[in-house]
């Protein structure tokens, strides 16, 4: 997601709704944004998000609807966009561009967010999130115990994805012990540890060769038949 690298330290500038202080607690954030702020909280500070390009909203647009219809079809929980994460421990509440939380884990859900670490988060890195993405928010998830995180660069037309290796995510955050280790991609596709079945094939992410979420449904079933 998109971040605006200007953070204000004018309190002269500050509006109510609009520009905030650089600084606020947890419960001033939360009363300050509202379902139309762009923005995160990280430890006190507030991150203003600047809108998403085309490209980026259009490969959000897809994988939203093809990871929808897939955990729809085998009933595994619910995928959501654009919604909050709140990581207690860390100080931390983030907007991944999409992320899945599985059926036995929807406890964690309210109004407003999850309560913890969804199963899989995936981030659409833009211009300005490269060290946000590839690295700030690497060490955060892993540390969360965020199952599997994927990163998706279009400028580069390059995505990587990680899953939590040896202990169990929950005993792990707990002790500190987690540690991420990337998904070999093999024959330019990516399956997912979380979502048994799911295969994502890397040229689908790009304008160019993206077939439509059906099709590549359709191609999805058939390589998890040969697997």
């Amino acid at each position: 997601m998109a971040t605006q690298s200007r953070l204000l330290d004018d309190p002269s500038l500050a509006d109510a709704k609009l520009l905030p202080p650089r600084r606020m607690t947890e419960e001033e954030f939360v009363a300050w944004a509202d379902e139309d702020t762009l923005a995160e909280w990280v430890d006190g500070e507030v991150v203003l998000m600047s809108p998403a390009n085309l490209e980026h909203c259009d490969l959000c647009d897809w994988l939203i609807h093809l990871m929808r219809s897939f955990v729809e079809a085998h009933d595994l929980g619910l995928v959501l966009s654009d919604a909050t994460v709140r990581l207690a421990r860390q100080r931390r509440r983030r907007v991944p561009d999409v992320w899945f939380v599985a059926e036995s884990r929807r406890h964690l859900l309210r109004e407003s967010h999850i309560e913890g670490p969804p199963d899989l988060v995936i981030e659409i890195v833009s211009p300005d999130s490269q060290s946000r993405d590839w690295r700030e928010k690497y060490l955060e998830y892993q540390a969360a115990g965020v199952r599997e995180y994927w990163v998706i660069d279009p400028m580069s037309r390059h995505a990587e994805a990680y899953a939590l290796k040896g202990v169990p995510p929950a005993e792990a955050s707990a002790a500190g012990q987690n540690e991420y280790e990337r998904i070999e991609e093999r024959e330019g596709v990516i399956a997912s540890t979380v979502l048994p079945g799911f295969r994502l094939r890397t040229a689908w992410l790009w304008p160019q060769t993206r077939p439509k979420a059906m099709a590549a449904l359709q191609e999805m079933a058939a390589l998890a038949e040969k697997a």
